[in-house]
């Protein structure tokens, strides 16, 4: 049961991090107020000032009673003239309204939209025919605009550059190495303890106590294979009910009956699978924050007093740290939607899970090591880069599952960009990734909070290997930890080649792809070169006696 907990809580394993460039800001007054406003636009087909100060200001003709796709004849030119157009979205592409606009003498088109605001597109040769700046924004804003300021709204469109080099970036990148080094000495710190005969009652050693160990190359193909099937078993629901609501609707009873019947079975399986994913997060992360910080307190020496109530024998220490562990999870269950300021402990519950992982989940040699991280990087790549083929919205299956059903903002490499043009319900996610605002457009984010995420599988799984280089160094008695130093610094190396790469291109990487190589090769050379190789490929004596007792 524990190992199926363990395989539903990382069948997303994936780091993703995209900046949405194609947002921009409406600033609306009439001389005495002034209101920002959320716009999408699309950089490569009409670029807006980067400032307000440089932004021209243009007075506002509200056509939204038309969609402007024919018939402009009855649209007075002079009322138009250098001034900004506002349209309903529909009927045709956005090319077309713009082409009418220009040739009615528009300074600026904006599509007002009760739907997504997505980014504006068309073909390439239609790009160089139009001159002037498209852009669309929510109808109920334009609504809210028009009440606020009247008839005499007076408007300014800017894009204000947003730095890819986010500090978000360096937040997420301390989270991963202090985790995986703090996992990884945990890791060497039990198997210390194990080695120097610290027993608890009953004779059991308490370094092993709850440790699971990977020890065949079938059972790591299992693994992996489990993980896949989850994976690909989280995608079909998230998209089943979705696809059966775009169904044209039978006009026989029968069948009408069957395709509500069908949507309930699906919404309800959908809505157990994840809400017993989400119940079994909370109890894993406030278990494992729980053993987190009783070791720090343990460390530290505080809180050894203890009490009987009718016989029971109870650590006040213990208590009290349940209560906090349990309030902190129970919190972030209520308000786990809610993005300003629950990512705090979606994050610190996601440290503890992936320390607490670590620490109990240990490959027994270089070779289980080698297998799994190997299938695990094939695993990522393919649902990162190959899925995207595969699926109707163009959004890879790792990133649907990761983010939830509305992940389609990642479409087209991640320069494509979804913003609700209503309040939406929040949909929900599962709890696999950390996630860190992006510090720099927090005071201009208008169409929602964009964040930086890192999927727990690319701190756990390049992680099960520092974690046996820990033990290996203590199996050698290496002082200076030689294997966990450098796997560390090959970790820390990796992440920055995938930030580096990230940015480069603009989309979110399957981190694996440059974590695995970095690791498993530098402690390969280091092996190698202390001629320790053929020990470290097979694990010690040791560790194959203890396997085979368990």
């Amino acid at each position: 049961m524990e190992a199926v907990v363990r395989i539903a809580l990382l069948t997303v394993l994936l780091f993703a991090s995209t900046v949405k460039c194609q947002e921009a800001v409406l600033h609306i007054s009439n001389g005495s107020i002034e209101k920002e406003y959320c716009l999408v636009y699309n950089q490569s087909w009409t670029p807006l000032s980067k400032s307000l100060d440089a932004a021209v200001q243009l007075s506002v003709v509200n056509l939204t009673s038309t969609v402007l796709c024919a018939n402009s004849s009855a649209i007075d030119p002079d009322l138009v003239r250098g001034k900004a157009l506002v349209v309903m979205r529909g009927e045709c592409n956005f090319s077309q309204k713009a082409l009418i606009a220009q040739s009615l003498g528009a300074a600026t088109l904006l599509v007002a939209s009760n739907k997504y605001l997505v980014t504006p597109s068309a073909n390439e040769s239609e790009y160089d025919k139009v001159h002037i700046p498209l852009a669309l924004m929510r109808y109920r804003d334009f609504l809210e605009a028009q009440q606020r300021f009247g008839n005499g709204m007076q408007v300014k469109l800017y894009a204000p550059p947003y730095s890819k080099i986010d500090p978000s970036i360096a937040v997420i990148f301390l989270i991963s190495v202090i985790t995986i080094t703090l996992g990884g000495y945990w890791s060497g710190a039990n198997e210390r303890e194990r080695q120097s005969g610290g027993e608890s009652r009953g004779g059991e050693s308490k370094a092993d106590s709850g440790d699971i160990f990977l020890y065949s190359p079938f059972k790591v193909v299992i693994f992996v294979a489990m993980m896949c099937g989850m994976l690909v078993l989280m995608y079909f629901f998230y998209n089943i009910l979705g696809m059966l609501e775009n169904r044209t609707r039978s006009s026989l009873l029968l069948r009408k009956c069957l395709f509500l019947l069908t949507i309930c079975v699906v919404f309800v399986s959908l809505v157990c699978l994840v809400y017993i994913i989400i119940a079994i997060f909370c109890i894993a992360s406030a278990s494992a924050l729980f053993g987190c910080l009783d070791a720090v307190m343990e460390i530290l020496g505080c809180c050894h007093g203890r009490f009987s109530v009718r016989n029971w024998n109870l650590s006040l220490r213990s208590l009290l740290l349940a209560a906090v562990c349990i309030t902190i999870a129970v919190v972030w269950a209520v308000y786990r939607n809610e993005d300003r300021w629950i990512w705090i402990l979606q994050d610190l519950l996601g440290i503890a899970f992936c320390l607490n992982f670590l620490k109990t989940i240990s490959l027994s040699n270089f070779k289980i090591c080698v297998i799994l991280l190997s299938l695990l990087l094939i695993y990522d790549v393919f649902f990162v880069f190959i899925t995207p083929f595969f699926t109707k919205n163009g959004v890879s299956i790792m990133v649907q599952v990761a983010l939830g059903p509305d992940a389609s903002g990642e479409k087209t490499q991640g320069n494509m960009v979804e913003v609700p043009a209503e309040p939406q319900a929040p949909s929900e996610k599962l709890p696999v990734v950390m996630r860190v605002p992006r510090f720099s457009a927090l005071t201009q984010n208008l169409c929602g909070l964009q964040f930086s995420i890192l999927g727990y599988g690319d701190i756990i799984v390049p992680g099960l290997l520092v974690a046996y280089c820990s033990r290996f160094d203590v199996w050698i008695n290496s002082t200076k930890k030689i294997y966990f130093v450098s796997c560390c610094i090959a970790y820390m190396l990796g992440m920055i080649l995938t930030f580096v790469v990230m940015l480069l291109s603009g989309m979110g990487q399957p981190a694996l792809l440059y974590l695995v190589p970095f690791t498993v090769i530098t402690s390969a050379v280091v092996a190698a070169c202390r001629g320790e190789i053929k020990q470290f490929w097979a694990g010690t004596t040791y560790e194959r006696e203890d396997l085979m007792d368990a």
